[in-house]
């Protein structure tokens, strides 16, 4: 049983520094082989390890057996050629070398079963794994095969639900789809986003959830977002339909953010990652400052439907740094819960 408002954090964690560069996004692995097979094993094991030490309820892989929360995937599916690269810009936002859509995208095998298979047997906690959505995944390639997003969409949703029904056997609790392009495609997310995601999850009794965040604490996301004024009402756009998808729980961006707190009404009724650790930092937040961002979600959610989180991943963090925020996110968790407890009295 999970308690009430049960903490995770969105998704990646720091890698060792014997893994990978330390506070690098996407750093190309230092090891190889076998080396390279225990080594992820190895961190996943500590990763785990610290997210049970500072309390978190919800815990996950950390992302350490996968360098790019996209391509990662992607690399494991045929029709696409990771030698055959073209620049793109990505969420609008920045340009990028990409692989390219050649063929039929298809998967033989699955990706990350065995890692969360592995990750279950160290663990008896709830465990949350996450995919990468199929719309942030067309904007993450090259399509010179389907030319039309949509249509590489829908043939993403079919094969992220093969991997989903593995993961769920393997007794996944939650999956996670990552979507923070639906901060971007407003008209595409409305006119078939959400159904493409609906076909992801399609069949699953496990719970599942997308996250939608304003992306990790680098350069380009950092610079987009001075651009967007004192409020950002970009969830105003999407919020509606999904909260009359069938996805059980959005997770959002909120502490440190230009947010409106009220924008959480339109999707009541649905369980909510409230980000309550800003990523885009190193400042450790403190209990209190969790609490309050917590305080002012449970305005428009209610206290059985909230999930305390972190606004995205952290892989770019110090182990210190993230460490002591996944503290502060427990704590302040604490502290709402002992104030519902006694107004509940």
């Amino acid at each position: 049983m999970k308690p009430l408002l049960p903490t995770s954090t969105a998704g990646s964690l720091p890698k060792p520094a014997w893994l990978a560069e330390p506070e690098t996004l996407w750093s190309p692995w230092k090891l190889e082989g076998n080396e390279l097979v225990s080594g992820k094993q190895d961190a996943l094991r500590i990763s785990l390890q610290e997210q049970q030490q500072a309390g978190v309820d919800i815990v996950s892989d950390g992302e350490q057996t996968r360098q790019h929360f996209v391509t990662t995937f992607i690399e494991h599916l045929s029709g696409v050629d990771f030698e055959n690269r073209k620049t793109v810009t990505i969420r609008n936002r920045y340009e990028a070398s990409v692989p390219t859509v050649v063929g039929p995208v298809s998967r033989q095998k699955p990706v990350f079963v065995e890692d969360a298979k592995f990750l279950r047997q160290q663990t008896n906690k709830p465990i949350k794994w996450a995919l990468p959505g199929p719309m942030t995944m067309i904007d993450t390639l090259h399509d010179a095969h389907y030319q039309s997003r949509e249509k590489l969409a829908w043939e993403f949703a079919k094969i992220l639900n093969q991997e989903a029904k593995e993961l769920e056997a393997a007794g996944v609790d939650i999956i996670q789809f990552d979507e923070p392009a639906f901060n971007v495609f407003f008209d595409d997310v409305n006119d078939w986003g959400i159904a493409c995601l609906e076909r992801a999850i399609e069949g699953l009794q496990c719970e599942t959830a997308v996250h939608i965040c304003y992306g990790y604490g680098i350069k380009a996301n950092t610079d987009w977002k001075k651009t967007l004024g004192t409020e950002w009402r970009q969830y105003e756009a999407v919020f509606p339909k999904l909260q009359k998808s069938n996805i059980d729980i959005i997770s959002l961006e909120c502490h440190n953010s230009h947010v409106p707190i009220e924008l959480l009404e339109l999707i009541r009724g649905k369980k909510v990652m409230v980000g309550a650790i800003d990523v885009a930092n190193n400042r450790i937040e403190t209990p209190e400052e969790v609490a309050q961002t917590l305080r002012q979600a449970l305005q428009y959610v209610d206290a059985d439907k909230l999930y305390p989180c972190t606004n995205c991943g952290m892989a770019p963090l110090s182990r210190d740094v993230a460490r002591g925020k996944l503290q502060a996110l427990q704590a302040g968790a604490e502290i709402v819960r002992n104030e519902l407890a006694k107004n509940n009295c």
